[in-house]
């Protein structure tokens, strides 16, 4: 799926990009009533088409996708255009993830589940907030698995064959860890 909004008026336009249908149509008319132009795609192909006729001010991007990574898509758009305000969203938050997806030119990232409102408020932060808790409980040794498998997915460019060969790991077993959700905290 998908869509484009003809953007001849002022509204600001935004490009939504997950794989999730459901979730880009409740996210497209959430946008929408809140004043952007919203053009959907559900890949980073399709997402590539769009944004190259016609890049967007503002971009909620998804990191895991079939095809390529959000990432690639973060590097492209940025590419296009330096002013693009990038939000990354995952359901499989990882800190090598987030450091990329910073690294790459996105605004802010954020764990799914998300509304509106949230991402809008991602998109107008400006700076880091001192504020934040820092916790002293240490990462559970599951957590500190994902964290240093999505590492080193991260430095082979997410090629799972160069992944488990580097960590001394059965392809089909790093697979099977890289379906499962990361450990909660």
């Amino acid at each position: 799926m998908t869509t484009q909004l003809p953007n001849n008026d002022d509204r600001p336009s935004i490009l939504l990009v997950d794989d999730d249908v459901t979730f880009c149509r409740v996210l497209n008319k959430a946008l929408s009533k809140r004043g952007f132009s919203v053009s959907v795609a559900n890949d980073v192909e399709a997402a590539l088409l769009l944004a190259e006729e016609n890049a967007p001010e503002y971009a909620v991007v998804d990191l895991k996708m079939p095809g390529p990574s959000g990432l690639v898509l973060v590097k492209r758009l940025k590419e296009l255009d330096e002013e693009t305000r990038i939000v990354m969203l995952t359901g499989f938050a990882s800190i090598a993830t987030a450091v990329e997806a910073i690294k790459l030119g996105a605004t802010h990232y954020l764990a799914k589940p998300v509304d509106a409102d949230q991402i809008i408020a991602a998109f107008e932060r400006e700076g880091g907030d001192t504020e934040t808790e820092v916790t002293t409980q240490p990462l559970s040794v599951e957590r500190l698995e994902w964290e240093h498998i999505q590492r080193v997915l991260a430095e082979n460019q997410h090629n799972i064959s160069a992944t488990a060969r580097a960590l001394k790991m059965h392809r089909r077993t790093l697979q099977r860890k890289l379906s499962k959700h990361p450990a909660r905290e």
